[in-house]
């Protein structure tokens, strides 16, 4: 399933339960391919990540990487890189 901003518009609640929904369709099997601008979404129930900044991908990996990825804290999470 590819899914392109599905949590846009939503506010935090509605998030958690768009999360909740995906953690389930992949529990039964499905793979996702999430494209979202909501880092806490995407942090939390995507296994792999790939971050894009202007096109050009700034870091891949675990949501463990991502988080503490200098380049990703400064273009999304907020911060000096």
């Amino acid at each position: 399933m590819m899914l392109d901003e599905p949590a846009a518009g939503l506010d935090t609640s509605e998030g958690e339960v768009l999360g909740r929904k995906l953690l389930g369709i992949t529990d039964d099997g499905t793979a996702v391919f999430l494209i979202d601008h909501d880092m806490g979404l995407v942090l939390n129930i995507c296994d792999y990540i790939y971050v894009l900044d202007f096109g050009c991908v700034i870091a891949e990996g675990s949501p463990a990487e991502i988080r503490s990825n200098s380049h990703v804290i400064a273009a999304y999470l907020g911060g000096d890189e």
